[in-house]
């Protein structure tokens, strides 16, 4: 079976993970076999429109996306029930690879999503781990109990940050970032969230001589490198990515954060 051929799966279960995020999970075979973290699937709402999600998890059977309602799509596939059919095209793209004995991972928002993936294979590698997830307030952190059972299974270092400080570190999670950079040596560090964030995170990455991986999220139609709705200097975040290494990130600076595809392909500012 080829990636980019549409799969219809069922959905096996929904899990509410704050007011306006849900994961949802169905089976497919061919995630189970190849999904690795940080690919994304092409989603298939029936009769709205196909959207691009991050995998978010991986099991012997099942396979999850979590998605945040922002707009018609994600409002549609949110409101779907244990049951409903969705069509699925994927994995796509380039994925996260674990470098070193240690890491640092980051989540800003949604941008946990993948990172969660992540974090599960890092820790069964026995990759001594950190995470810090982000988020504006207390009600929108996400993945709260899995995270709490990574700890406990794994030793797994949990950091939230939250804008407001209405729960875990008041501030941002680049700042909680260069905190714990500033403290210790990580052998690696593992991104994924806003562009402003990213930004911050590679120059950090400069500073203290490590590698880094972020997932970049951009407009996305075809997940096959045609209509070049996700380019990003000289790469198709759909094919060369979503992830990129240091030096990837370091090509694109002049647009990193700063300009993106709009829906008909006109250079727009990026507002994160």
């Amino acid at each position: 079976m080829k990636n980019n051929e549409m799969r219809i799966v069922k959905i096996q279960n929904i899990k509410m993970e704050t007011s306006k995020v849900k994961t949802i999970f169905f089976e497919d075979e061919l995630c189970v076999s190849s999904a690795e973290p940080g690919q994304f699937l092409m989603v298939w709402i029936p009769g709205v429109d196909e959207i691009p999600l991050s995998v978010s998890s991986v099991s012997d059977r099942l396979v999850s996306v979590t998605v945040k309602e922002v707009g018609e799509a994600t409002r549609a596939l949110n409101m779907m029930r244990r049951g409903g059919l969705l069509g699925i095209r994927g994995p796509f793209g380039s994925y996260f690879r674990a470098a070193g004995k240690s890491a640092l991972a980051v989540g800003g928002g949604i941008g946990i999503a993948p990172i969660l993936m992540l974090v599960n294979k890092l820790l069964r590698e026995g990759v001594k781990t950190t995470l810090i997830e982000g988020a504006k307030t207390r009600s929108e952190i996400i993945f709260k109990d899995q995270l709490m059972r990574l700890r406990e299974e794994y030793g797994l270092e949990v950091i939230f940050t939250t804008d407001d400080g209405s729960y875990g570190v008041k501030g941002l999670a680049t700042e909680a970032a260069e905190k714990s950079l500033s403290e210790r040596r990580f052998d690696s560090l593992y991104a994924c969230g806003n562009e402003t964030m990213i930004c911050k995170l590679l120059s950090l990455a400069e500073k203290h001589g490590i590698q880094m991986q972020a997932s970049l999220e951009r407009i996305m139609r075809c997940a096959m490198g045609i209509c070049g709705s996700c380019v990003i200097g000289k790469y198709r975040v759909c094919k060369d990515g979503p992830v990129f290494n240091s030096l990837q990130l370091k090509e694109i600076r002049g647009e990193l954060g700063k300009i993106k595809r709009g829906f008909r392909g006109e250079r727009i500012p990026v507002e994160d």
